[in-house]
């Protein structure tokens, strides 16, 4: 069964055939008198979204208002985890000023373009980024990488937690290896909303364009990490001059600081900022536990068979639990974890892409009936072994507390060395891919 619908891109107008084999009616999910479909029912009563990893039918992409998909991003992004990434560049890096402003500014465009891209694939196909990336990854293939994604979506969470209870109520070759340090910081946090990216985007009809898709996207993202990020390093960067910054950061860290910042000049309206800077991390959590019950679905039928608010509340009750030993060490496990999104994102996107442009060459690649096909779509193991190798490619150059890798170690300070990891991941996995690929789909034919 299909539907026509026109394309609207770039002011031309093509007429083109929708296939909405395998999408999935609304109401279907209310049918019957099982378990399942009484608390689909009670969710329903509740205006909580019913639907899951299931393709959403073209007549139920009624949402036009691209401001929406801006908007989601801006609030989801201006907050005091932000700040806190722009304030890794000093108290963590140890960068002046300038060099941290054209390093957030450089790394955030290039983080935040993954994004923006696969963001037009929700209106394309009406399926969610996971379930996307069954054709990169294979219909069992991508279960290893919903893994990684439930951990960074929990993870992120409770990274955002930690902060929340901390708000109270260079020169020469070691500046480069802060620099790539700073780098890969930046890049993990502006790019880990790759994996969620088409999720956001699924109720857009299918004929909205797709640059207008891109932009809206790039703006609700650029605007608050640019702004936000500069404004932590200026702050930071002032600690050197104020003492009373410099206090308040040795105490309580980035919430300290910005109660230093606000409340002594502000009073009570300074108080009533800082509440509202900690509650701004809700903001950037529910993407977050949106999409990680999205992600969980993909691991099995079984957890398919689970609602998706039920999935929300247990991924909320574990990112709480988390959270509590990490009080104490919120810079450290920022930067860590941050790290380890660039890694593991800058692989998925190695292998996304040179799927995307050399396999399937654009958007027309996709048979969309297939994506519950396991049959049909791709077996897996070259972007497994990919993966794998991207895995290699970030050990060589990552730089953490706990290991600095042979590359790493070549770049800046010997002892703390500079992070290239996600570079060399990014590198290592496409490479690999391509030929891995080319081999797999000689032999299997898909």
């Amino acid at each position: 069964m299909g539907v026509a619908a026109f394309d609207v891109e770039n002011g031309a107008e093509k007429r083109h055939f929708i296939d909405e084999t395998g999408a999935v009616p609304a109401e279907t999910f209310e049918i019957g008198d099982t378990l399942y479909a009484r608390l689909q029912r009670l969710a329903g009563r509740a205006r909580i979204e019913q639907r899951g990893i299931e393709r959403v039918p073209e007549n139920e992409r009624t949402d036009k208002s691209l401001a929406k998909v801006g908007t989601l991003w801006l609030s989801a992004n201006m907050v005091v985890s932000t700040f806190a990434i722009g304030a890794l560049s000093n108290s963590v890096f140890h960068l002046g000023f300038v060099d941290a402003v054209l390093t957030i500014f450089f790394i955030n465009l290039l983080g935040i373009t993954p994004v923006c891209f696969w963001s037009t694939f929700g209106p394309r196909f009406g399926l969610r980024q996971m379930v996307l990336s069954r054709y990169y990854f294979g219909f069992h293939g991508v279960k290893i990488i919903a893994i990684f994604n439930i951990l960074a979506c929990v993870g992120w969470s409770a990274v955002n937690v930690i902060k929340f209870s901390n708000i109270p109520m260079g020169f020469g070759s070691s500046e480069a290896g802060s620099v790539l340090s700073l780098s890969a910081s930046v890049f993990g946090f502006a790019t880990g909303w790759t994996s969620y990216a088409a999720d956001y985007t699924v109720y857009q009809p299918v004929n909205t364009g797709r640059t207008k898709v891109f932009l809206w996207t790039f703006a609700g993202l650029a605007f608050p990490l640019l702004f936000t990020e500069m404004l932590g390093a200026a702050v930071i960067t002032a600690i050197v001059n104020t003492p009373d910054y410099a206090v308040a950061y040795k105490d309580d860290h980035v919430g300290g600081l910005l109660a230093e910042v606000l409340v002594p000049p502000l009073g009570r309206f300074g108080e009533f900022c800082l509440v509202v800077l900690a509650l701004s991390i809700i903001a950037n959590n529910c993407p977050n536990i949106y999409s990680v019950s999205l992600t969980v679905q993909i691991i099995g039928r079984w957890t398919q068979n689970v609602p998706r608010f039920l999935w929300t509340f247990v991924s909320t009750l574990v990112y709480c639990a988390i959270a509590i030993p990490g009080y104490s060490h919120f810079e450290s496990v920022l930067e860590n974890f941050m790290l380890l999104i660039a890694y593991w994102l800058a692989i998925y996107q190695g292998i996304s892409l040179s799927e995307h442009f050399i396999f399937k060459r654009g958007y027309l690649g996709y048979a969309v009936e297939i994506y519950d096909q396991p049959s049909k779509l791709p077996p897996g193991f070259a972007a497994i072994a990919a993966f794998c190798i991207g895995i290699f490619g970030a050990v060589m150059g990552m730089a953490q507390v706990w290991f600095v890798g042979p590359i790493g170690k070549k770049i800046g300070d010997p002892k703390s060395g500079g992070d290239v990891g996600f570079e060399l991941a990014f590198a290592f996995s496409a490479i690999s891919y391509i030929g891995f690929r080319w081999v797999e789909f000689r032999r299997f034919g898909r």
